[in-house]
This record gives structure tokens, C-alpha cells and sequence, in this order.
């Protein structure tokens, strides 16, 4: 099969002729239909999440058709289309595991990171983490919403009751996000890098009441802000746009360092929280919301060998939406 593979940290993806994997017991071999884009990817092939498995099939929001069961696999049938999210497999036993937090357990393994992912044309997954996808998105549409979509959600809850909501960094997580929260009766405001005016006429056109530059303050004080974006200087910028016990919300898994900044912006009960992974739960709650909530997923296709185009549209923000790589295309 043909995979796009990462061999040295930093280096181009390069197209290769490896065997299809073999599904080992409690594993599903999949044909990969679609598989999204993520910053993510960026910060490991980049070298900013260490010690990645080499060389390394990147990808984590793989959406697959089962072509092949291992041994004890009952759950899932040949032909069933499934999604393949960020956390590929956790052990189960530990404290966090045994209370629901299987997204902080230590021995956790990532899809895309620790396991060969989506940039490919077959995978295997771990039967037990795949998770089934609503028939009303295609394959191309559901991609996204398994990175994108799911830490958006997983960081809207921590967002609580909040109703004016701050979105920073409007790439594929935002125009999902802004959509489910627009939906949900909130009110969003997007900020983008500067000077990106499409971005924000992007963000308008979904639903942002308000969309200006990630340096300036918005037109309310927000109760949460949410940064996509993995700059930390933009957390003191937020802490002052949100009021009182309001929350920011730092939703990446990478992030560049955080400034200093004065006592008083933390003040008032103000809380910084991240997120971090995601869990099974997160997955099957994201997804029977997403059946019920009209969400419009902007993509722009690449095929396999494009995969570095594809990176390099995301590094530069040249894209609206979401990249996904179809490897049959």
C-alpha cells in the first residue's frame, strides 16, 4: 500500500510502498476513506510532541471502512464505517482510567503519534476506540469532526453556561465550534491573526456576531475564551477581554510559552483551564449531538501524495475549514 511517512522529525513526508499491517488481536484493519488535517500533526512532525514511534504514518481523524477483523473483534463487521480519534488505546486500570478520565491516563497511546495513523491507505485501530459516525455526514465531512469537532466540544463544556464565548483562532475547530455553540443558543466572537480579513468574513458567515484581529478587544466582555490558536501570549489578552469567574480555555495540546503577566488579570476568580485528549465518552456524546445540530464542515481535499501541500496550507493559514487527505483519490 502506499503511505505517506514521517522518517526523520522535521523532514518531508515521503511516499512509500509498505505491507498492509495485519490486524492483531483486539484490532480492526481499515481502508482509509478520508483523514483530516490537524495542527497537531504539525507540532509532531515539527518536533514540538517528542519522541514520536519512526517513522510515523501521521494522522488521527481517520474515517475507515472495517476490511478485516483480529482475533476477538465482535463489536464491528467487515464493511461498517468507523472513525478513528486522537486516543488510540489507554490501560483501563489506572486511577484516571477507573474514574472516566481515560484522556489523562499515563500509558495512553495516540493515534497518529505513538500509533501509524491515516496518512496511508489501510490502517489498524484499536477495536475498542473506534467510534460509529452519524450516516448524515460523508466521509470527507466526518474527518474533522474527529479532532476538530471533538476537542471543540470537549472545551464547550468546560466553557459551562457560558454565553458570550470568545473563539481565538479561527481555523477547523472554530468554524465547527462557532456553528454548535451559534446553534445552541450562544453568542461568538472570532478573532483570527491579524489582519486576515477572509478569516473573519469566514467567521460572520458562520454565525460569529463579531470577528476581528486575536490582538483587539472584542465588542463585549466574554464569559470564556477559547484559543485554538498555540500562542501563549494570547492568554493575557484573553484573561482581559473575559469577566469575572470567566474562564480561558486552552484547547491545543501544544503551546508556546506564556508570558508573564499582572495578578489583576486573574483576578476576580478568573481561571485558566486546557484541555487535554479526549475520551470514548466525549466521542459517542459529540457525535449523537452532532446528528441533531446542523453543522456545515468546510473542507478542501488533497490527495495522499499531497499530504506536505496539505501541511504546509495549514502551517501558513491558507486554508478555511478543515484539510482532509483522500488516499483513494
Amino acid at each position: 500500500m502506499n503511505a505517506m511517512l514521517l522518517e526523520k522529525v522535521g523532514a518531508p513526508l515521503r511516499m512509500r510502498d509498505i505491507p498492509v499491517p495485519i490486524p492483531q488481536p483486539g484490532q480492526v484493519l481499515l481502508q482509509v476513506c478520508a483523514c483530516g488535517v490537524c495542527r497537531t500533526d504539525l507540532h509532531i512532525h515539527d518536533g514540538e510532541l517528542k519522541n514520536p514511534k519512526l517513522p510515523l504514518v501521521l494522522g488521527h481523524q481517520i474515517v475507515g471502512i472495517v476490511a478485516g477483523l483480529g482475533a476477538g473483534v465482535e463489536a464491528l463487521q467487515v464493511g461498517q464505517r468507523v472513525g478513528v480519534p486522537w486516543l488510540g488505546s489507554a490501560c483501563g486500570v489506572c486511577p484516571d482510567c477507573t474514574v472516566g478520565h481515560e484522556n489523562l491516563c499515563d500509558a495512553a497511546r495516540f493515534t497518529g503519534y505513538h500509533l501509524d495513523g491515516g496518512f496511508t491507505e489501510y490502517t489498524v485501530a484499536n477495536a475498542s476506540y473506534c467510534l460509529p459516525l452519524p450516516p448524515e455526514y460523508t466521509d470527507v465531512e466526518a474527518a474533522p469532526l474527529l479532532c476538530a469537532g471533538l476537542i471543540g466540544y470537549r472545551a464547550l463544556r468546560m466553557a459551562g453556561d457560558a454565553r458570550h464565548i470568545g473563539l481565538y483562532g479561527f481555523g477547523a475547530a472554530a468554524h465547527i465550534l462557532a456553528q454548535v455553540a451559534c446553534y445552541q443558543g450562544r453568542t461568538v466572537y472570532a478573532f483570527t491573526r491579524p489582519g486576515d480579513h477572509q478569516g473573519q468574513r469566514f467567521a460572520l458567515r458562520l454565525g460569529a456576531v463579531w470577528a476581528g484581529d486575536s490582538d483587539m478587544s472584542p465588542p463585549q466582555h466574554l464569559d470564556a475564551a477559547i484559543l485554538f490558536a498555540p500562542v501563549g501570549g494570547l492568554v493575557p489578552v484573553a484573561l482581559r477581554s473575559v469577566v469575572k469567574r470567566g474562564r480561558v480555555i486552552c484547547a491545543g495540546i501544544y503551546m508556546s510559552p506564556i508570558p508573564s503577566f499582572s495578578y489583576d488579570l486573574l483576578w476576580g476568580e478568573r481561571a485558566i483551564q486546557s484541555v487535554t485528549n479526549l475520551t470514548r465518552e466525549d466521542g459517542l456524546a459529540f457525535f449523537d449531538m452532532a446528528r441533531k445540530t446542523p453543522i456545515h464542515v468546510v473542507t478542501e481535499r488533497f490527495p495522499l501524495r499531497e499530504a506536505n501541500t496539505a501541511m504546509t496550507a495549514l502551517r501558513q493559514g491558507q486554508l478555511q475549514g478543515a484539510a482532509v487527505i483522500t488516499p483513494m483519490s
